[in-house]
Parts: structure tokens; sequence; C-alpha cells
């Protein structure tokens, strides 16, 4: 395996020390967001910029690197990056922070792709799916280390607004430093309506409510924390352990999925969604110990959900459409982590800071709905060999490159999507 990972060993340190801002960034805002006295609607609004600048990127930054090219477009998106969370210290107000935050997904959306195309360039057949694999590890270690770092002190001051700007623009070293060669033009994605409903209106379906409630729980969920009483340590662990919660249950959840109908396994995780969002709801607990073990049951049931309907997608669907499929439908979801934050934040307003889980609840228990009624229109997948369940990255971290890089891909031709 070293050896395999050698020739990529700075793109991934690249990519952990953007990650580490990134996980940093998106904690801290919401945090001092709240301290400022900004109303639940406008850090929804927060959320809901970096979603739009974030799906921004994944359409426009291919065109930026066929112009000036990749290390180039590297080193531009990690110096913006590094000079908007500056930005978010100086100007501390909700308009200027949507805004600001739409810049940053932009640039995070093609900073990761670029490295993404690298990483998919310097693979092979052979060993595609231990890069992946590893490259899903060190973003998903890095990410949480990012959030991790809030514990270390308070958010009130500056010094995690200058850290996370470091982090940015370390970031840009190992790439600007490397001696590989420069890979081919990243694609560019379409969304095809009618295309992604023909081949899996579950999966079409299902990643535009799973981008709605991914989102609206990656914004919301360190304000309801802080609504609820806990320190800033404790938010990030209760944001953290959902995370390792996903990370947890995929495996598992995937391996029953590929033993049977997906669309069984979506309707029992979406289930269990609902009785631990309803139980958090319910109970309104305010002990740090239960909210971080409740979260972290939730979050191991929503995270693995994407990845299971991309599967989903891919039993339908024929070899050489793999990526035009999925990048579809990470834009479908990207629509709705658009949507789910700000109907989120009005459902808190209205009822209180359990108002984000009972905003979970209901979505899931829709998904399922859906699921039931195609259920009646649809066979499951028969006489047909599925490939396996492929474990894949939260969707604030998916961009159509990560798709391209994904093992899956290379079992059809990468046509551009």
């Amino acid at each position: 395996m070293a050896s395999q990972l050698v020739p990529v060993a700075a793109l991934l340190m690249g990519s952990a020390l953007l990650l580490v801002a990134g996980g940093l960034h998106g904690l801290l805002l919401p945090i001092r967001g709240s301290i400022e006295g900004f109303t639940t609607t406008e850090l929804g609004l927060i959320g809901t910029g970096w979603a739009i600048g974030f799906v921004a990127g994944c359409l426009v930054v291919p065109r930026i690197v066929r112009r000036v090219g990749h290390v180039r477009a590297y080193g531009v998106m990690a110096s913006i990056a590094s000079v908007v969370i500056l930005l978010n210290l100086l100007y501390v107000s909700p308009i200027a922070w949507i805004t600001l935050r739409a810049f940053s997904g932009f640039c995070f959306a093609g900073a990761a792709m670029i490295v993404e195309s690298w990483l998919n360039e310097r693979a092979t057949r052979e060993n595609r799916g231990t890069i992946f694999s590893v490259y899903q590890m060190v973003n998903f270690a890095a990410s949480t280390a990012g959030q991790l770092l809030i514990t270390t002190g308070s958010t009130q001051g500056y010094e995690f607004f200058v850290l996370g700007a470091i982090f940015y623009s370390l970031a840009i070293l190992p790439s600007a430093l490397s001696t590989a060669q420069t890979p081919r033009p990243l694609k560019t994605t379409k969304l095809d309506l009618r295309r992604l409903f023909v081949n899996s209106p579950v999966s079409a379906v299902g990643c535009f409510i799973i981008g709605m409630v991914n989102g609206a729980f990656g914004t919301l969920g360190a304000v309801y924390g802080q609504k609820i009483g806990l320190p800033t340590s404790a938010i990030a662990l209760v944001m953290s352990g959902a995370v390792l919660g996903g990370a947890i249950t995929q495996v598992p959840l995937g391996r029953l999925s590929d033993r049977i109908d997906r669309r069984y396994v979506l309707i029992g995780v979406s289930f269990a969604a609902i009785i631990m969002s309803g139980t958090i709801s319910l109970l309104n607990p305010n002990s740090a110990m239960v909210v971080i073990a409740l979260v972290a049951g939730f979050g191991g049931m929503i995270y693995p959900m994407y990845g299971l309907a991309v599967a989903h997608a891919n039993d339908y669907a024929a070899p050489d459409d793999f990526v035009k499929i999925a990048s579809g439908l990470l834009l479908m979801s990207g629509i709705g982590t658009m949507i789910g934050p700000i109907v989120a934040a009005f459902a808190m307003e209205w009822v209180g800071p359990q108002g984000l889980f009972t905003f979970c609840g209901l979505m899931h228990a829709s998904l399922i709905a859906y699921i039931f009624f195609r259920l009646s229109r649809r066979p499951a997948v028969a006489d047909v060999p599925r490939d396996a369940y492929q474990p894949m990255p939260p969707l604030r971290d998916a961009t159509p490159e990560t798709i391209a890089l994904d093992p899956r891909a290379s079992e059809g031709k990468q046509a551009s999507v």
C-alpha cells in the first residue's frame, strides 16, 4: 500500500490541510454567529450560502482550470478561502457572512475538485480502490480534527479565524511543490433531471431529501447545541460524533443493501432516523453525554443514506453512465442542501431548538412514503449482478471529481458529464 500512496502523498496532505480548515470554519461560524446575536434564520442562510457557492464551484471551476491550469487555479481557490475566513472576522454581520460563505463554498468545491482530479489521474484500475479509500479516511480524519480544534479555546476571540486562514494557506504548498504531472481537464457536470428520474426516481427524490436533511443538520446542529446550553467543547463533540457514527455504519448498511433491495434498507434507515430525531425532539435533553450519544446514532443513520441512494441508482444504470448519474444525483442533493437549512431554521424559530430534529423526522417520513409508492410501481433488480456498495464521503465534501475517483467509475468510460 505504501508504494501506491507515495506518489500521491503530497495531494493527500494538501487535501488534509484543506479539510482541517474547512471543518474548523464550518463549525466556527454558527457558534460565533449565535454568540453575535444572529437569528436562527440568518444562521440557516449561511448554510444556504455555502451550498449555493459549492454547487456553483462544481459547475464553474472546470472552466477556470481549462484557462489557467490546475496549480494556479488551486492556489487561487485556497488563497481566496483564506481571505474569506479573515473577512468573516473583520465584517461580523449576517449579510456579510452569508455572502462570504458562498465564496467559501465555491473555493472549497474548486480546490477539492482539483485535488481529486489529480488523484484520479494518478490512479490505476489496480490501485483506484486503495487511493479512494485512503482519500476518504484522510478527509474524514482531517475534517474531524478541524472541528475538534474548537475545543481548545474560546470562539469569542480572533484566534480560530486566523488558524483557519493558516491552514487554508498551508494547503497550497503540497500541490505547488509537487512534481506530479498535471491531469487532464476537469469534467463538466450537467443536471439532466429527466434522465435521473427515468433511471431511478427513488434515488433522485431521495438525494434531494437527503441533501435537505444533511444540509440542515450540518449547518444548524451546532446552533441546536448552543441553544440548549451546551458548552462549545460539547458542541464540537456532538458534530464530530455524528460524522463518526456515519463512518461506522456505512459499511454494515452497505453490505446489507448488497443482499436485499436497497430501497428496503433506505426505509429501515429512514425509520431509525425518525426514531432518533423523535427521541431528541420529545426528550429535549440538555445533558452533553446524552445529546452526543443520540446525535451519534442520528448521524449513523443519515450519513450513509446518500451512498445507498447512489448505489441503488447504479443498479439500474449502464456502467458507462455511472459518472453521469452519480454526478447528477450529487447536484440534486446540492439543491436540497440549499433549501434544507432555511426550512429547518424556520422550524427552530417556530417550535424551538428541537424543531431541527422535527424537520428531519418529517423529511425522512416523506422519503419513506415515496419509497413505498415506488415499490408498488417498480420491482427490485432481479437476476442482474449488482456492484458491491462503495462508501461515499459526506455530502458537504463530495464533488463530481469524487465520483470520477470512485472505483465504480473505472468500469465504464468516464465520459464528460
